[in-house]
């Protein structure tokens, strides 16, 4: 099997290694939330055919694309999807999913949008016309290969009254041709509650609510803990107006570097900074029952801009693949623990650093002294039990040491307690002295980072190089 291992800093955890976690692939892992972001090759930012090789490594099930109405439709009613057609006849040979998101706009017609992120919709009788034809082609064209759809990439700034009209209208057309598109809505660059309730008052209003499977928002933040008080309202938001609709927070990473431009620009951040942020983000997403879709599977060259360095992969200013980074590794670890045999979590538990204990069925809280962010999961056949666990309180930091607190379980049995490390892949034995009884309640004397961690039945993981333990 190929091995896929970027460079960076590691943690410092002071227990026996008794194996590492094996990356497993697409077809091993099987269906699950993790969607892999394959963006901008509409606009040639990025070329799918020199980083394709390392997607399905990573376990993925689903890859996100751009349309690209412009790069699409050159000459007026006439439309080339060979270059589409390609990634995504590719891309189902793997064994992938496709959400496809319909954006931008084209400038071969008067007042046809701007064809470039953070572009204005098509505003012409005879560009919303052309909009609405170019949709109709495209979903008559893929029919049969893409069911998941998504809406015009952040939209915001065009107003509730636009974004509403563009989503209604195209997802309209898409269903008329395809009746069991599954289709994401709105596609918000921002976790905004009260921009978010407005559209949804529109759709309800218009009875069309129930076109939506799903909601997607964005939104970077430099502490990613800190996004989720918006999630958790635009969540109440849904139950509300009564939608089944999920949330799908579907675009979001972070750089390995200094960036100039783009969303969280200004920080000194790192490979090893950006598998800490990714790791938050994505198991936080996850621990709060929402959607997830990794930016991006490469570093690409925005045309007028700069590299946007969120990439999983290194890459240079022709597109060629230099190497995984760190992340990359994190990631597939990630997915390859949080497979499609795992049970949600039910609840999501925010510890402050007064460590009120919870004493719910299966709860986990943090002593540490700071803000911690916790949930509990166990496999879907109740073979096996986990906790998750990081300090949340502030922007992640280049530190590798970690502070030893209690982590306390109640009614979450682990029989053979491990601690997995994403970032490193190393796992560890729990030693006997560090793990305390009383009934229900056990706490285990742990390491604490600003990196998630895993407190884990050993034989649920999928471990590789494992070693032998000593009995204790």
């Amino acid at each position: 099997m190929m091995k896929f291992e970027g460079t960076g800093a590691a943690l410092r955890i002071d227990l026996p290694v008794v194996g590492t976690i094996r990356m497993r692939t697409t077809g091993e892992v099987g269906e699950t939330s993790w969607t892999l972001g394959c963006e901008t090759l509409d606009r040639d930012f990025a070329d799918y055919d020199k980083y394709k090789e390392f997607i399905t490594p990573l376990g993925v099930s689903t890859i996100r694309l751009q349309a690209g109405w412009a790069k699409c439709e050159r000459t007026r009613g006439q439309y080339d999807f060979a270059w589409l057609d390609h990634i995504i006849d590719d891309a189902r040979s793997r064994g992938l999913n496709i959400l496809l998101e319909t954006d931008y706009g084209n400038p071969i017609y008067p007042g046809g949008g701007g064809h470039d992120l953070l572009g204005s919709f098509p505003s012409s009788g005879e560009a919303v016309q052309a909009w609405d034809n170019w949709v109709r082609a495209l979903a008559e064209h893929f029919k049969g290969r893409v069911r998941d759809w998504a809406m015009w990439n952040e939209p915001d700034g065009n107003g509730v009254s636009a974004v509403t009209d563009n989503n209604l209208r195209t997802a309209s057309i898409i269903k008329a041709i395809i009746p069991d598109a599954r289709i994401a809505g709105l596609t918000l660059a921002l976790p905004d509650p009260e921009f978010f309730e407005e559209c949804i008052r529109v759709f309800e209003k218009a009875g069309k609510l129930d076109l939506f499977t799903w909601f997607i928002y964005h939104g970077y933040r430099y502490n990613p803990d800190l996004s989720y008080g918006d999630v958790r309202a635009m969540q109440d938001v849904l139950r509300r107006h009564g939608s089944k609709a999920a949330l799908w927070q579907g675009e979001n990473g972070c750089p390995s570097n200094n960036p100039g431009w783009f969303a969280l620009r200004g920080h000194n951040w790192s490979e090893f900074t950006q598998a800490k942020w990714d790791l938050r983000r994505f198991l936080g997403d996850y621990g709060h029952g929402v959607e997830t879709s990794i930016f991006t599977i490469c570093d690409f060259q925005h045309a007028g801009r700069e590299m946007n360095r969120k990439g999983l992969l290194l890459a240079d200013e022709d597109h060629n693949v230099i190497r995984p980074k760190q992340v990359y590794g994190a990631v597939g670890r990630m997915i390859s623990v949080f497979d499609g045999t795992m049970q949600r979590p039910q609840e999501h538990f925010f510890v402050r650093a007064d460590n009120v204990q919870l004493k719910l069925e299966g709860s986990v809280s943090v002593s540490a002294g700071t803000d911690t962010y916790a949930f509990p999961c166990s496999k879907k056949d109740g073979s096996g039990h986990l906790a998750v666990y990081w300090d949340c309180s502030g922007v992640p930091t280049e530190e590798t040491a970690c502070q030893t607190v209690q982590v306390h379980t109640f009614r979450l049995p682990i029989c053979e307690p491990v601690l997995c490390d994403l970032i490193s892949g190393n796992v560890y034995a729990v030693p006997d002295f560090a793990i305390h009884r009383d009934g229900d309640a056990v706490s285990y004397d742990l390491p604490l980072s600003d990196a998630p961690l895993i407190l884990a039945e050993k034989s649920m993981l999928p471990l590789e190089n494992e070693t032998i333990r000593e009995k204790r």
